[in-house]
């Protein structure tokens, strides 16, 4: 068994270290206007590529326990989005094709367009309606112009550098954190019944 030269413990408290961050420098008005693009939703609607799509379908199973109308973009059983709905995009860059034409989509249809993101100043950014920047602490997106899709077929998503939070994994961390606080800021707004939500809880798994 081969020895960790650094503690396993030691990278959780760096990633810990770096939510906290996030936290206190995150820009309340943003966070505000994305709070209240919830609760002003007809219904909301999430997409993300990757491992920032699993991001936000745990955001969509939360707030479909809260009792809200939420869907994942391309499951089969999603209905058609329509004017007045809202869509919320997480994408650490921005700059995803496939996100970006959803976004564009939605926005045409007349919908609302909401970005969690590390890059404010991208494509998905310019198309929002609001925008979420949770920071981009490793300088990932900053270094790596390259859209998603050409990452994945260059293999440029393997890490061949930093041990520490490599390649978009501080992003998806923040985004789920970030998501994870807007339902406990709903539940305490709508005074939300737990014992309600364990009652939309899956029971045919």
């Amino acid at each position: 068994m081969t020895d960790q030269a650094t503690p396993i413990s030691t990278y959780m408290l760096q990633m810990a270290e770096n939510i906290a961050a996030t936290a206190r420098s995150l820009n309340k008005k943003e966070a505000d206007v994305f709070f209240n693009e919830m609760l002003s939703a007809k219904r909301i609607y999430v997409t993300g590529a990757g491992r920032s799509g699993f991001v936000a379908k745990a955001f969509a199973m939360r707030l479909m326990h809260l009792g809200f109308d939420a869907y994942v973009v391309g499951e089969t059983v999603t209905p058609a989005f329509s004017n007045g709905d809202t869509l919320v995009a997480f994408s650490g860059s921005g700059e995803t094709n496939s996100v970006v034409d959803i976004c564009e989509i939605a926005k045409e249809i007349g919908g609302r367009v909401c970005l969690v993101t590390a890059a404010p100043a991208s494509r998905m950014g310019r198309i929002a309606d609001c925008v979420v920047d949770v920071g981009d602490l490793t300088g990932y997106y900053r270094k790596e112009g390259a859209t998603f899709e050409v990452r994945q077929i260059t293999g440029q998503y393997r890490s061949v550098t930093s041990a520490f939070a490599p390649l978009g994994t501080l992003f998806e961390t923040l985004a789920l954190v970030f998501s994870d606080a807007v339902i406990s800021a709903i539940m305490e707004v709508k005074k939300a019944d737990v014992n309600e939500m364990k009652g939309r809880l899956s029971n045919v798994q």
